[in-house]
């Protein structure tokens, strides 16, 4: 089928399921270290969740780099070489903005963060799991209604979070007295809603390569 259309050499699947998997893991550390400052797993390792954070955003960096080299010198590319481009750089933008929030903890010296971060991380990691089942599916166009079923629930995901972001940040503006970790808060926060953003990019590109080829 459509997986067949690619050069025996090329290994953009292998490249995409891998980023794909990145980001599976990206959303789990992320939401782990969401609930270790909340207090849920006091047992989490703040730092080492950062760190892995970080790890896992320099991981998918080389999966990027090695596809785009792949690409650059191809004669034969399973579907439009710009759809390629833009779909592995929008992955990657998922990862960019978990490691913003990972830094932007640590630069911010949070020490904590409400429950209800907790909840916005939590939609945050499902969204990141339903992207990496999406890429899984690509490489056969017979999976197309899967594929778009999935866009629509990233999609809903999105716009769940962003119901959340307002009630939280509501709540942020009513309940904390310090100006400064308002701000921090607020920053956390938006940071957190942008990885759904970067979702549903993805999701979108998606979308896009299987209403032009199935």
């Amino acid at each position: 089928m459509f997986g067949a259309l690619m050069p025996k050499e090329g290994k953009y699947f292998d490249y995409f399921n891998a980023h794909g998997d990145l980001i599976r893991q990206g959303g789990k550390t992320l939401r782990q270290l969401i609930d270790a400052l909340a207090g849920v797993d006091p047992n989490g390792g703040v730092n080492a969740l950062a760190d892995e954070v970080d790890r896992l955003e320099r991981e998918a960096d080389k999966v990027t780099h090695e596809l785009l080299s792949q690409l650059h010198s191809a004669f034969i590319t399973p579907f439009d070489r710009d759809a390629i481009h833009g779909l592995i750089n929008s992955m990657d933008d998922i990862l960019d903005v978990m490691q913003d929030v990972a830094e932007s903890l640590s630069l911010y010296d949070i020490q904590r963060v409400p429950a209800e971060a907790c909840a916005m991380a939590e939609i945050t990691e499902k969204s990141c799991h339903k992207v990496n089942e999406q890429v899984r599916l690509l490489n056969n166009m017979d999976n197309a209604p899967q594929i778009l079923a999935l866009c629509k629930e990233i999609d809903e995901l999105e716009g769940e979070v962003d119901r959340l972001l307002r009630k939280c940040m509501s709540k942020a503006f009513r309940e904390e007295q310090d100006v400064r970790e308002l701000i921090k808060l607020k920053e956390i926060y938006q940071l957190l809603e942008s990885v759904t953003d970067r979702c549903k990019d993805v999701a979108g590109c998606i979308e896009a390569i299987v209403l032009e080829n199935s």
